[in-house]
């Protein structure tokens, strides 16, 4: 029996056991290819109910903690380690204080009679009293 033969076997005994058919039950009463796939079908069917019929765990109310806990010990707390500012704060956050931060500094260095950021600059006046530089 070829696979294509086998994959039509096989629908025809599924369609057959879910709406009998008298002529496939008389080609798996007289085919022993026939008979070996409905028994495996069968088989499989009988082992699907089976599973079905379990009833579903669910995991204990502390499962999450206890696991967190079991990997904590294991890893000597490298996975748990103190978290840094970085992890507690999202970065965008983050990144708006960086950017007022830059933009308070960036006035104050405009805003500055010697900042750095203003074109040409003229020196500023010496105060009378000062001490000028003796040219001799």
């Amino acid at each position: 029996m070829t696979t294509e033969e086998e994959d039509e076997a096989i629908a025809a005994i599924t369609d057959h056991l879910d709406k009998p058919d008298p002529a496939v039950a008389a080609r798996i009463e007289r085919d022993p290819d026939w008979k070996r796939l409905h028994a495996e079908i069968l088989e499989t069917r009988e082992d699907a109910k089976m599973i079905s019929g379990l009833r579903k765990a669910s995991a204990p109310a502390t499962f999450t903690d206890d696991v967190t806990g079991v990997i904590e010990k294991r890893s000597a707390g490298r996975f748990f380690a103190r978290r840094t500012l970085g992890d507690r704060v999202p970065f965008g956050v983050l990144l708006v204080i960086a950017l007022i931060a830059l933009g308070v500094i960036g006035y104050l260095l405009w805003s500055s009679p010697t900042g750095s950021l203003h074109g040409e600059h003229e020196a500023p006046p010496h105060p009378s009293g000062s001490i000028a530089p003796t040219t001799e």
